[in-house]
């Protein structure tokens, strides 16, 4: 795929994320993260729900080591390079980068989003990143959680033959 929609043109190292979608800006960033392992509906309809929340979606993934301290040894089941080219396929997304540690806290508060979004398994009290952005004059939404949809359901519907 070519143009300037294709997916490596949205994937972004933090420095180049920073100087395109760092303060001060005109445009009102939305920014959310996660592993991102299997993207599924609830994925889908999430993004696409952050997205309306501003003018441009920034999505933070964990790298590979991140997922698998978070998620064990199994995990990802596909490799960061799949995961962030899947996500920067999608139109809702405008920007994809990803972020070692295993928190986006630091990715947070450097690029201090308008608004910082997660889903609604996350009680708002424990959304990393919060106080920064609340801090700086942003919002924090939880948007609801897509039930009967997740990753790990959805593997273990796969393993187990059903």
């Amino acid at each position: 795929m070519s143009g300037p929609t294709a997916p490596d043109a949205k994937l972004l190292s933090r420095e180049e994320l920073l100087r395109r979608y760092g303060r001060p800006r005109h445009q009102r960033v939305v920014f959310t993260n996660g592993c991102f392992d299997l993207l599924h509906r609830g994925h889908v309809a999430y993004l696409d729900a952050a997205r309306a929340l501003g003018d441009v979606l920034v999505v933070g993934v964990n790298t590979d080591a991140s997922v698998r301290r978070l998620k064990g040894a199994g995990r990802p089941l596909l490799p960061e390079g799949d995961r962030t080219y899947v996500l920067a396929g999608l139109a809702c997304v405008d920007a994809v980068t990803l972020f070692e540690e295993d928190t986006p806290r630091e990715l947070v508060a450097a690029l201090l989003p308008d608004v910082l979004v997660k889903g609604g398994d996350y009680p708002l009290a424990s959304i990393v990143g919060r106080k920064e952005v609340e801090g700086a004059g942003g919002a924090v939404v939880v948007i609801p959680y897509v039930k009967g949809v997740s990753t790990t359901g959805l593997i273990e519907r796969i393993r187990s033959g059903r």
